[in-house]
């Protein structure tokens, strides 16, 4: 009975060696261990590379209360309030073919979906959940929104499992982690405040980068931070140039990430 007993307690503290313990600040969900990169390439004038599996994920800040629906503005276009998917089309113009599940519409697997209009410089409120999935890292409840189509804010539950820095929720997906993370647990409403001014070029020179002030849950997580250029996996491809105004996209990553209470001002 003692030997059945010690080796039951080696083997729960090898299990629990596998994850790696919240440290002071983690959210108390977040123990996987973190993920990443040591062969992408540097970002622009930084130590760090593209997605680098050594770069300090941000410290956790409780975001108060529960998510409630923070009604539109008058000058707003209103792009989802829950009762249909007409301001938004698939990639090749049809039809979103998002499910509308309970005032929100749900990724499910046909593929990402944009605005019939495009914007440039904008105000934009969105709501958003990430399911409650048992999945880490990138597989947990993993979205984005992009900018212009082009410049992506990360989705991702990172209330309970751990990614690479630039990866987590209310990063600039590989290239600028939030200052913080003020996830909330999967399965609970969450938003993002998001003030964008796009780039812009002469001819095909870039004369001022995209930047971006953001809130998540209502705490500052960028501060005019500039994009290095157009989204791209385990790359940094710079900006080319392209129209003031392009459609707001949102991810299909192959997660049930749900949506609600989108509206834009146009700036």
């Amino acid at each position: 009975m003692r030997t059945l007993l010690l080796i039951i307690l080696v083997t729960c503290s090898v299990s629990a060696l596998a994850l790696q313990e919240p440290v002071a600040g983690d959210p108390p969900g977040l123990t996987a261990k973190p993920d990443g990169f040591t062969d992408s390439p540097f970002l622009p004038s930084s130590k760090w590379r593209v997605s680098d599996r050594n770069r300090p994920n941000p410290p956790y800040v409780a975001p108060g209360g529960e998510q409630t629906v923070v009604p539109a503005p008058a000058d707003a276009v209103v792009l989802f309030d829950g009762a249909h998917l007409d301001a938004w089309q698939s990639g090749n113009g049809k039809d979103a073919a998002w499910k509308l599940v309970d005032g929100a519409m749900e990724v499910n697997g046909k593929g990402d979906i944009q605005t019939r209009q495009a914007f440039g410089d904008c105000q934009l409120h969105i709501e958003w959940m990430a399911p409650a999935s048992g999945q880490r890292s990138q597989g947990a409840g993993n979205s984005g929104v992009f900018l212009m189509g082009k410049y992506e804010m990360q989705i991702l539950d990172s209330w309970s499992s751990r990614t690479y820095a630039d990866g987590q929720a209310a990063a600039l997906y590989a290239q600028t982690p939030p200052m913080v993370n003020a996830s909330r647990p999967p399965a609970a409403w969450q938003s993002y405040d998001i003030v964008f001014h796009g780039p812009r070029f002469k001819g095909e020179e870039l004369v001022s980068p995209a930047t971006i002030t953001a809130f998540h849950n209502g705490v500052l997580v960028h501060d005019n931070q500039n994009f290095f250029g157009a989204t791209a996996y385990k790359k940094s491809i710079g900006f080319s140039a392209h129209p003031e105004k392009l459609p707001l996209r949102l991810q299909d990553h192959g997660n049930p990430v749900r949506f609600r209470n989108i509206w834009i001002r146009e700036l």
